[in-house]
């Protein structure tokens, strides 16, 4: 008589998605565990050295520049046949340097030439991240995929930023820089031993007389650059939730530590614990509400996303009015984190399902070229109004505006193409 022997569930949850997908999370949690501190802490390091909040944005935008000619130039190279792993294993490097710089920088130069150490490595980084999560999944539905490697990068980030949180308050704040050397390594080890998969080949380079796998162009234009036309919606939407969650970065952690108008300053450590509350809630929605978007269209979880964010933004513009306002932020990191869960899984699969197999490198360059836009344009702007006005109300009642007036671009989005050449 055979025994079967159960899994627990955890374990059971896991072992449905295929092993190379599962490879990817790992990678993707790693990255993001290093990146989680560095990103929420630098503002907060800097601002210790008597950086003005202009300063930390202009650093900030100098490395969002500089990554976007990394982005477009990895996108090409992706799409000219280069495997994902090599520029996940160059980001890295990069970021390795990055560390090392910013954790002896005392001055407004050694922060910047960080910060552009930092920008190049994104640059290379996600545009390979992201079109590798649709050559992991086999015949497992893509949109899923995204799921989970969004459910890796909130993880990841979440344990970092409360490693920071943690560090902040032992005042040893300036230990998130060795956190994420330690990460990356790990990473690099990952992908010595197992490099990511890349079946695109002969997709790509089809034999004569074959059609490139992958493809169910229903509107017969994938040539001569017309393929980018249908992408436009959804770069627009994706700057804007992008531009949030670079602000919830940058813009958010000053803000905390300033005060509002009747709110009182928050010390670091506290400022520190807000925003890992934030990126907890953002562990537990992630696959939940990323898998539940993936069930409905395109525009569901996109527009789903830019409510909850315009919502998150009333409410931190409320906290400045209170003496207890730090009330609403607590409410405010509940539809910011939803929000997030539901925008980025499903502007990922948006992308691919909007793009030709043989132009997705370039694709996902463009979109996370929205990050690096976002990440130039929003810190600036954050930066002189927080110094101009020594508070975030304007600021977050800016945002929720213009969250819900981008909301009507979604009419167009819709998917054209099949994601993964297995699914051809």
């Amino acid at each position: 008589m055979s025994v079967v022997v159960a899994r627990p569930r955890p374990l059971h949850w896991w072992h449905q998605f295929p092993a190379a997908l599962q490879e990817l999370a790992v990678i993707r949690w790693l990255a993001s565990l290093g990146a989680g501190g560095v990103i929420y802490m630098t503002p907060i390091i800097f601002h210790q050295v008597n950086l003005s909040a202009s300063q930390v944005g202009q650093g900030l935008a100098a490395s969002a520049l500089i990554g976007t000619v990394a982005r477009l130039l990895c996108g090409l190279l992706l799409d000219r046949g280069l495997r994902c792993s090599w520029p996940v294993r160059a980001a890295a490097l990069l970021a390795l340097a990055a560390d090392l710089v910013l954790l002896q920088a005392q001055s407004f130069q050694g922060y910047v030439i960080g910060q552009l150490l930092i920008g190049i490595a994104a640059g290379l980084y996600f545009p390979a991240i992201e079109l590798a999560v649709p050559l992991s999944t086999g015949s497992f539905p893509s949109s899923r995929g995204y799921a989970l490697a969004r459910s890796a990068d909130a993880l990841g980030v979440a344990m970092g930023a409360l490693i920071g949180a943690v560090l902040a308050g032992l005042g040893l704040i300036r230990g998130v820089f060795l956190v994420e050397a330690t990460a990356v390594l790990s990473m690099l080890l990952v992908l010595i031993w197992r490099p990511l998969p890349d079946g695109r080949e002969a997709l790509l380079h089809p034999r004569q007389g074959t059609r490139p796998g992958g493809l169910t162009d229903r509107d017969g234009a994938s040539g001569h650059g017309s393929w980018l036309l249908p992408l436009l919606p959804v770069l627009a939407v994706s700057i804007v939730a992008t531009g949030m969650i670079a602000l919830l970065q940058s813009a958010l952690p000053l803000d905390l530590v300033r005060g509002g108008l009747d709110r009182p300053a928050l010390s670091e450590a506290w400022s520190g614990g807000l925003i890992a509350l934030q990126l907890g809630l953002l562990v537990l929605l992630q696959w939940p509400v990323g898998n539940w978007v993936a069930q409905h269209s395109l525009r569901f979880g996109l527009g789903v996303g830019l409510v909850s964010f315009s919502g998150g933004c009333v409410l931190l513009a409320g906290s400045a009015l209170w003496t207890g306002g730090v009330g609403l932020i607590v409410l405010a990191v509940l539809p910011m984190a939803f929000a997030e869960a539901a925008f980025l899984p499903t502007a990922a699969e948006a992308m691919v399902e909007e793009t030709p197999l043989q132009h997705r490198g370039l694709a996902m360059a463009l979109f996370s070229q929205c990050f690096a836009i976002s990440a130039t344009g929003a810190p600036l702007l954050a930066g002189a109004l927080l110094d101009h006005q020594g508070h975030g109300l304007l600021l977050w009642l800016l945002m929720a505006v213009v969250c819900l007036l981008v909301l009507p671009l979604l009419q167009a989005v819709r998917p054209r193409y099949r994601v993964s050449p297995e699914q051809s």
